[in-house]
Formats: structure tokens, C-alpha cells, sequence
């Protein structure tokens, strides 16, 4: 009631006229937290609800801090435009008292009299928060903030106040980057997710129909009328929308929180068979070691496993190790782990991972840190190591880097169902060829799911006996020449 009393607005029709919060800004306010990170559609007026939300707090409680932070400086001014249209259409008797204006510098409203500030600044600045106290922090279209942005986005978090509230929000702007991470990790972090599709806009509908509405209804329009309601005006927004934006449109008028999100370049995976695995995964049979092992399908007497292992150097702000464990037979996902760790704790977990699948054949990427992987497993004697050109691990180069990728994409495309982990096909999602030629995680995503599920399906191609040390692995698990196909057999070496 104090929004709607107190705050004025410009409507598209370039009217002045009370707050009245619509769909998405009153969900919103029901399920706002001190933590908030924001996925919508464009044009959903959240940009001014958490501007009038926290400028009322800088006015109506001494002592506040509030900071909005915009992505451009064009936008920055704009949200300033809000702000100050706020201020301007207060009763003068508040303006000429308690909140009297001092400013310091464009887009900067102080109040002295409450020791209340408002501030809007653009991404830009890395030094954004240093010095500050913030109790009400909104940083707008994080997806679009410049690449040192995640410097910037720490030195303003590090300035919140414990009990400050803050809301990262954002249009999506490809499957990579410090927004998408964001949205990713929202739980382990604390962040309250809220999402907001196209169709809460009430503008977003076609009042004329034209002769094209007529046509059948397809299956995927189908399905969101079940789903959400949908009416016939609305369906032939969406209609004349995607002709216009063509694939763009999934991104710029959201759906869903998951195909909005579009990869930052040519995805070297299928999408409709990424889509089709997510769909079958489900949640874990058993979680371990708080959550960084994953088992979908526990070992079975009688078969026989690899482990295909990314390492890493495991510093907590580098990259994350992991470890895949597919059945050999099929290439059936089995299990996951993940997480940082260094190269001996690394060593020690996948040795433990492989005993709990009937000693599984351990494949090691040497490359980089994994030399260090493999010294430890040789130190622990582990005698289940893959071996290729007498050396211990699977090496990735120039040349077996393409193939092994492409190996993995081509039985993600004909079996999608044998892989469970929603965390790999987020990485697949992200994995895309790059501007050199090559492929990789987009900017600001990881693969190193990818890369151990490559690894460990590149090894079951080469018949996945090659190479093994002769020793309790072949007594215990019958992994032999055997269960090599003849074709795979020449050049393979058991030690």
C-alpha cells in the first residue's frame, strides 16, 4: 500500500501513475529472501519493483545504503530516470523535510538528514563496494556484465551487510558465464531462485487475431496451453514473436529455466539429446561424502566397471576434479564424484571408488596434474591402472582430444538415457567450439565432467583390457585380453 500510495511510475502509454505491481512483481514480493537471484523474460518491470522496494527502505529507514548496479552506463541512467521519478512525485512536504537532497555526483541521491544514500553505478567499475557498508544491493542483467565482472560482483557482496538483502537478476544471455554459474549454484550458495516466464506479462498477447491463429495448434503449443493456461491471443504473440527473433526468442522471452538459457556459441552436442537425457535423469540412489559422490546404479557381482578420471590441481577456486564410473558392457553412467580435491586426495577416492565397483579399471587423464594423480596411485600400488604406450593414464592431445569427444557425443545422440548426472549435461550444454577451432567450456562454465566421461568412454572403445597390470585386478575382476575384441587386440600390451 505504501508503493502504490506514495511512488509513481511511467506506463507504455508515457503516463504518470501509481506502483500497481503486477503478476511477477507481486510473486516476488511473496518469496523474496535476504538471498535472490532473478531469471525472467524481458520487460517484466522487476527492475523498477526492486527499485521502488529498495528505495522506500533507503527513505523510510535511517541509515540505509542502497546500491543499484546496471550493466551499461545507458542503463544505469535509466534506472536512475526510476529513482528519481520516485523522489520528484513525493509530497513536497517530505522532500522539503525529512528528505531533503544533497547531491554529490549524477545518479546519487543523499539524504543527510536520515543518513540514508541511494546510488546507481554500472558493472564497470572493479573497485565497485570497496569502502561501503550496503544494506540493499540490486545488480541488473548480470548476465551482460563485462568480463571482469565477477570481480566486481565480489567486491559488492563483500560490502552487504550480514542482514542486507540482495538480487542478482538478469535476461539469459547463453549457457556460460558468471549469471548462468550463478543460477546453477544457487542452492549450494544460499540463493532463493525466482523465475519468471513471458506469459506473466499481461501486454504479451495478440487482441486481434489474424487468419494464421487458425492454424492447428502444435504439439509444443499444446502442451503449454495444458501446462500454463495459455490462451489463443497469447499463443499467436508467441507465434508472431519467434518469426520475428526467430532462436532467439527462447532466450530474449523465456519458457522455461532450462532451454533459456542458449549456448554461448555452436554446442558440439546434440540439444535435442541432451534434452532427451535430462529428462530420464533422476535423482541419485545414494549420496556420499556430502553430496560430491553420486550413485545411481550400485555395483553388480559379476560386471566390470571404468572410472575416467579429470583431475585438478584442487585449489577451491580452481577447476574441479572428477571421476565417472560407466559400466563396461553398456556405458551405463553408474556414478559421479566431484568436487576439489588435490592430486593425493584425488588418488585416494577414485582408488576407493574403483574397490566399491569391483575394482574397476582406473583411466587417469596424465595430462598436468594427473602425473601427480598417478604417482600416488602407483605409491599406494594400485594395480588397475589404465596403461597406453607403457605409460600410465590416458593421455589427451591434439590428436585424441577430437575423437574421444566425438566418440562420447556420438553415444550421447544414439543412447541418451545411459547418462543420469543433470550436472554433466549442464557441462554438455556449455560445451561448444570456440573461435580457434577447437571446442571447450563456453566462458565462465566448466567440462570437467565432460572431459572424464570422454575419457573413460575413449578407453571403452579401445577395448578397456589394454594395458592393464597383471595382479589382483585380473584374478578378482576378470579384466584380461579376453574381454578384448580381436580387432582392438594388436598393440595392446598386459603388464
Amino acid at each position: 500500500m505504501l508503493m502504490r500510495g506514495l511512488l509513481k511510475v511511467r506506463n507504455k502509454e508515457k503516463g504518470l501513475v501509481p506502483l500497481v505491481a503486477n503478476r511477477a512483481q507481486r510473486e516476488y514480493a511473496r518469496n523474496c529472501t535476504k538471498r535472490n537471484i532473478v531469471l525472467k523474460a524481458r520487460q517484466m518491470g522487476l527492475t523498477t519493483y526492486v527499485a521502488a522496494r529498495f528505495f522506500l527502505q533507503t527513505i523510510t529507514q535511517p541509515g540505509t545504503l542502497t546500491v543499484q548496479v546496471a550493466h551499461s552506463q545507458e542503463s544505469a541512467e535509466e534506472i536512475f530516470k526510476i529513482v528519481r521519478r520516485f523522489w520528484e512525485n513525493l509530497p513536497k512536504g517530505m522532500q522539503r523535510g525529512a528528505l531533503m537532497t544533497s547531491r554529490a555526483n549524477v545518479r546519487q541521491f543523499v539524504f543527510p538528514r536520515i543518513d540514508s544514500e541511494y546510488r546507481v553505478a554500472t558493472a564497470a567499475d572493479p573497485n565497485a563496494g570497496r569502502g561501503m557498508t550496503i544494506h540493499c544491493l540490486h545488480c541488473s542483467e548480470v548476465a551482460r556484465w563485462p568480463r571482469d565482472g565477477e570481480e566486481t560482483l565480489a567486491s559488492l557482496r563483500a560490502a552487504v551487510a550480514k542482514d542486507g538483502e540482495i538480487v542478482l537478476e538478469s535476461t539469459p544471455n547463453g549457457a556460460g558465464g558468471m549469471f548462468y554459474e550463478e543460477w546453477q549454484r544457487a542452492e549450494e550458495t544460499g540463493y532463493t531462485r525466482h523465475f519468471f516466464p513471458w506469459w506473466w506479462e499481461e501486454s504479451y498477447r495478440v487482441e486481434r487475431i489474424s487468419p494464421q491463429r487458425a492454424q492447428r495448434d502444435t504439439e509444443e503449443e499444446e502442451e503449454l496451453i495444458e501446462q500454463h493456461g495459455l490462451t489463443a491471443e497469447q499463443i499467436a504473440w508467441r507465434r508472431v514473436n519467434r518469426a520475428q527473433l526467430r532462436g532467439m526468442a527462447v532466450q530474449e522471452y523465456a519458457e522455461d529455466p532450462v532451454s533459456c538459457f542458449r549456448a554461448s556459441g555452436e554446442c558440439v552436442f546434440e540439444m535435442e539429446a541432451i534434452a532427451r537425457a535430462m529428462a530420464g535423469a533422476g535423482e541419485a540412489a545414494e549420496a556420499r561424502d556430502n553430496g560430491r559422490l553420486l550413485i545411481w546404479l550400485p555395483a553388480q557381482t559379476g560386471k566390470q566397471y571404468i572410472v575416467g578420471v579429470d583431475p585438478a590441481g584442487g585449489g577451491a577456486d580452481g577447476d574441479y576434479a572428477c571421476a565417472q564410473v560407466i559400466e563396461r558392457q553398456t556405458g551405463m553412467q553408474c556414478a559421479e564424484w566431484h568436487g576439489h580435491f588435490s592430486p593425493r586426495e584425488l588418488a585416494a577416492k577414485v582408488m576407493e571408488l574403483a574397490k566399491v565397483f569391483n575394482g574397476a579399471l582406473l583411466a587417469v587423464e596424465r595430462n598436468n596434474h594427473g602425473y601427480g594423480v598417478l604417482a600416488h596411485l602407483r605409491a599406494a600400488g594400485a594395480g588397475n591402472v589404465f596403461q597406453d604406450a607403457g605409460q600410465d593414464g590416458w593421455l589427451t592431445s591434439a590428436v585424441t582430444r577430437p575423437a574421444m569427444i566425438e566418440n562420447f557425443g556420438a553415444a550421447l545422440a544414439a543412447e541418451p538415457e545411459l547418462f543420469r548426472s543433470p550436472r554433466l549435461l549442464q557441462e554438455c550444454r556449455t560445451f561448444v567450439r570456440l573461435a580457434d577451432g577447437n571446442s571447450g567450456a563456453a566462458s565462465g562454465s566448466h567440462d570437467d565432467c565432460v572431459m572424464a566421461m570422454a575419457v573413460a568412454w575413449a578407453v571403452r572403445q579401445r577395448g578397456a583390457g589394454r594395458g592393464v597390470r597383471m595382479g589382483s585386478l585380473v584374478r578378482e575382476s576378470g579384466w584380461a585380453m579376453g574381454n578384448v575384441h580381436p580387432s582392438q587386440r594388436e598393440g595392446a600390451r598386459v603388464m
